[in-house]
């Protein structure tokens, strides 16, 4: 076992050492422990005569002598076998792809613009609500039956805020408008003239017809009624992950008057909530597509620019001097950062570090992770490149799930559970994080092709479908430490994280760093 003797950027007088182990077939890691000190970064590599299988993604437990391979400005990334398999399918991540064993977008949207139905669920779970959705301007008395038959009964219609207000449909309880858990209901009506009671097929038919027509008035309804109005949230599903702005978004995107109709599928039997599987009977029955909330977000994220860029300044930092361009998130307000070295020119080939906020490992340097380490060694190569672009993403401290939360998991972390554990037992996915606002500035910015710098193959299938294309693979490796290493162990073994490198030829160390053999 050898070691690597580090000094700290910020403070010389302080020395760290890395021990490193040989793990499959060449690679070197380094586990850190203090002398009295913390560390500048530093990045594993792998030895020129023995590059990583794919499927050998580097174990941080592995104990076997070898001779350390130290590191350096990694700019020659290559596609290799191991970059192949990191980079899995063209399907695989792209927006456009449905999620397997559902319909995509663009078959939904051809299905409704003929005026037959959707099936909307949330996702994939067998317990996922499923909603009946057509377009309000192709409404007949066929189709309400058929809602009638297999819905709850109650047939809504999506509506924008705009046309409730043109048509005098208030909320029916407008304390409850901000909380985006909960549909808004308004007060139920029925057309007045060309119906009788109201309650029949053909009667709901009429009043979803008068509702989606632009040329309705507030007398042409009656209130109280059979059909109940549902207030569509701006910004769709990417404000609210809901049936009622799910129908309204798909209906638009077909190109149709914007008023959906949709009804809650239910068990023919007991009336409960329909399964997922009943679902997919049904829609095998009719010939139904069955569409994600999920997939239509991801297709909306694609096709709807989402942040604006608010400033460009000069960005002095220890590392160099870079561009700062500041980017605003459409969605929810949240302020972005892209820091540019260099031209990005033509756009190809440009080394990009998409990095998610850390608050605990970027600015107070927390042992429990890499991050901060990571974005250290991310600005040192781009400045040594002398060309590269840096991504913040802010908003996904602990992977998406909030600073409070991550130390809530850290809590449970010191109890036993893994960093994914820890997230699932709060309640959250294992990683919560979205990178199509990183991929909508990197595109603003001109950057067309990419080294992507990264251990993370969820950050590649996050960036495809947007107009962008990795063409190579630049690992981020930093010391691993007795604090960390179960983290990073769970991120390779549950998350797909890879610690070997794509990089063919020598690595070696930044000039302050000395080796000792």
């Amino acid at each position: 076992m050898d070691s690597l003797y580090l000094q700290h950027s910020l403070f010389p007088h302080k020395i760290s050492m890395i021990s490193c182990k040989k793990v499959h077939n060449g690679t070197r890691i380094g586990v850190y422990k203090n002398m009295s000190s913390s560390f500048s970064c530093c990045a594993v590599g792998v030895s020129e005569n023995s590059p990583l299988n794919g499927n050998e993604n580097g174990s941080v437990f592995d104990e076997s002598d070898g001779a350390v391979t130290t590191f350096g400005t990694l700019l020659d990334a290559e596609i290799t076998p191991e970059t192949i398999d990191f980079f899995v399918s063209d399907a695989h991540g792209d927006p456009d792809c449905p999620s397997q064993g559902f319909s995509s977008i663009e078959q939904a949207l051809s299905t409704l613009r003929q005026g037959k139905f959707v099936i909307v669920v949330h996702d994939q779970n067998e317990d996922a609500e499923g909603s009946l959705v057509m377009a309000a301007s192709l409404a007949s008395p066929q189709n309400v039956a058929f809602m009638v038959k297999h819905g709850s009964g109650i047939v809504s219609v999506g509506m924008k805020g705009e046309d409730l207000e043109r048509l005098n449909i208030p909320l029916m309880s407008p304390e409850n408008e901000d909380d985006v858990s909960a549909p808004s209901f308004t007060v139920s009506v029925d057309a007045k003239f060309g119906t009788s009671s109201g309650v029949s097929a053909s009667d709901r038919a009429k009043t979803i017809l008068t509702i989606a027509s632009p040329d309705s008035r507030a007398e042409d309804f009656r209130r109280p009624g059979h059909v109940f109005p549902l207030k569509y949230k701006n910004g769709g599903v990417l404000t609210r992950a809901g049936h009622t702005e799910a129908s309204l978004d798909l209906v638009m995107l077909a190109g149709l008057q914007s008023a959906s109709v949709l009804s809650d599928i239910v068990d023919a039997d007991d009336g409960s909530v329909s399964s997922l599987t009943n679902l997919r009977k049904l829609a095998s029955e009719h010939s139904i597509p069955i569409v994600t909330i999920s997939d239509l977000i991801r297709y909306k994220r694609k096709r709807e620019n989402l942040v604006e860029r608010t400033s460009i300044s000069s960005f002095p930092t220890k590392w160099g001097l870079f561009q700062a361009y500041a980017y605003r998130s459409k969605l929810d307000g949240i302020e972005h950062i892209v820091i540019v070295k260099g031209s990005i020119d033509d756009g190809q080939d440009v080394l990009v570090r998409v990095h998610s906020e850390c608050l605990t490992g970027d600015i107070f340097g927390s042992g429990r992770c890499d991050c901060g380490n990571q974005l250290d060694l991310a600005m040192q190569i781009i400045e040594q490149a002398g060309r590269g672009v840096v991504v913040y993403l802010r908003g996904h401290e602990g992977r998406g799930i909030g600073l409070g939360h991550k130390l809530e998991a850290y809590n449970l972390q010191d109890q036993g559970h893994d960093t994914v554990e820890a997230n699932l037992e709060l309640g959250f996915a294992a990683d919560a994080r979205d990178y199509g606002i990183g991929a909508q500035m990197l595109r603003d910015i001109g950057v067309h092709t990419m080294r992507l710098m990264t251990n993370n193959p969820a950050k590649f299938t996050g960036l495809k479908g947007y107009g962008l294309a990795v063409v190579g693979r630049v690992p981020v490796m930093t010391p691993i430490t007795e604090e960390n290493k179960r983290y990073l162990e769970t991120k390779r073994t549950k998350m797909g994280h890879i610690y070997g490198s794509d990089i063919q030829g020598p690595l070696i160390s930044p000039d302050r760093s000395k080796t000792k053999g």
